[in-house]
């Protein structure tokens, strides 16, 4: 599977470097849906929420009527999961909020799943230099993702991937990493975070992990012409 994205921020489509500089504005959410009209599922994460800073409920629910959608974004408790679920999203992405410093929240990945069910739950897995990062990446933990992907499995249906270190720099993405992540769960797997080729996509689907798509596909260095075929 490809998941073109739609990350929002201030009611507006952005796409970040880093999790932190905006390095571009896509056009207005009902275009983006026209344009990735020929992918079975989008990827959309509300920003705002994720920093604590309000959010973008109602555009999520207006994709969600016209697309099917994983959503996440700000997840911190049971209810808000719930939330995203009858907005229309069919699965709910869980980051920040599935880890402390020092190891799994296992106590909240049990209640989200509990309100929404296992086959929801999406948990995101971050990493930079090695370590998993929390809170829009500028935190880091004592733990390295091939070491809990096991653990975390009871909990979820699969993971987000993203290898922060190249997120949308254009530089290409980690292959080996998302290797060991393969071997390290059964679980549906989904890689983000500096894809930048139709080469990197087709190596990703090669070890049966999909590709999450921002950066390469908004400025056009990944035409969704090219991509939709590779799905044909």
């Amino acid at each position: 599977m490809i998941f073109p994205c739609i990350d929002l921020m201030d009611g507006k489509v952005v796409q970040l470097v880093q999790g932190r500089e905006k390095a571009l504005e896509g056009d207005a959410p009902e275009e983006m849906l026209r344009r990735f009209a020929a992918f079975p599922e989008i990827q959309v994460i509300d920003l705002d929420a994720a920093m604590g800073r309000g959010s973008n409920d109602d555009l999520v629910r207006a994709i969600a009527s016209k697309a099917a959608i994983r959503a996440g974004g700000g997840v911190r408790t049971a209810e808000r999961a719930r939330a995203l679920v009858e907005q229309g999203a069919r699965k709910v992405i869980v980051g920040t909020s599935a880890f402390t410093r020092t190891g799994i929240n296992e106590a909240l990945l049990a209640e989200i799943r509990d309100a929404v069910g296992r086959e929801r739950l999406l948990v995101a897995v971050d990493s930079k230099g090695g370590r998993i990062v929390v809170k829009g990446w500028q935190e880091a933990t004592a733990l390295a993702a091939e070491d809990v992907l096991g653990s975390l499995e009871p909990y979820c249906s699969g993971f987000l991937c993203t290898y922060v270190d190249k997120e949308g720099m254009m530089q290409g993405t980690d292959l080996d990493w998302f290797r060991r992540l393969r071997a390290a769960t059964s679980l549906e797997l989904t890689a983000a975070g500096g894809i930048t080729t139709l080469d990197d996509v087709r190596a990703l689907l090669g070890m049966n992990v999909h590709a999450a798509l921002g950066m390469a596909v908004y400025t056009g260095r990944i035409r969704l012409e090219d991509l939709a075929a590779l799905l044909a």
